[in-house]
């Protein structure tokens, strides 16, 4: 399987932010972007992978400043590194002041997906070719961040195993 490069699955979509997507901070609301933030994810890692992907975890969203409803919203996606069957996917989060043409970085997001084959079974991804000096530096840093992602999951996992079900109103 040929690697390909971190440019073959970059996804990039502008939006406006409307009334109903703010919160009562006359802020984009949190959960709309993570929304967001998971769809074009996605496409990025079927564009890399060309297989069904699920999401495994959301690794970490930061955000950096409040988007405004005066703003535009440019989501920009790709794949930066890969295991077998895994693809760490980074998205950056560019919102644009329309009266001022500022713009800034507003949040910044990493997310895992797992490539499926016909039967929903973990499929090989091909590797990953890094070119821009952006790219070169988060494939990289990728292999310490797989690391706190498999610490974090064993955590999460003995979490799970310690919390009870059916004593809440669930």
């Amino acid at each position: 399987m040929e690697p390909k490069y971190c440019s073959e699955s970059r996804v990039i979509r502008t939006s406006r932010v409307f009334p109903n997507d703010v919160n009562n901070h006359n802020t984009l609301f949190g959960g709309r972007l993570m929304s967001d933030v998971d769809q074009i994810a996605s496409i990025s890692a079927a564009r890399h992978s060309r297989k069904e992907c699920v999401t495994a975890s959301t690794d970490s969203v930061d955000f950096l400043h409040p988007i405004r409803p005066s703003d535009s919203v440019c989501f920009e996606s790709y794949v930066t590194w890969t295991g077998s069957s895994s693809m760490e996917v980074f998205v950056k989060i560019v919102a644009e002041d329309l009266k001022s043409g500022e713009s800034k970085i507003a949040a910044t997001a990493f997310l895992t997906f797992v490539a499926l084959d016909e039967n929903r079974k973990p499929a090989l991804v091909p590797g990953i070719i890094p070119v821009t000096a952006e790219e070169k530096k988060l494939h990289e840093t990728a292999p310490l961040r797989a690391k706190k992602r498999k610490e974090h999951k064993k955590h999460s996992k003995e979490l799970a195993a310690f919390l009870t079900i059916g004593q809440s109103s669930c």
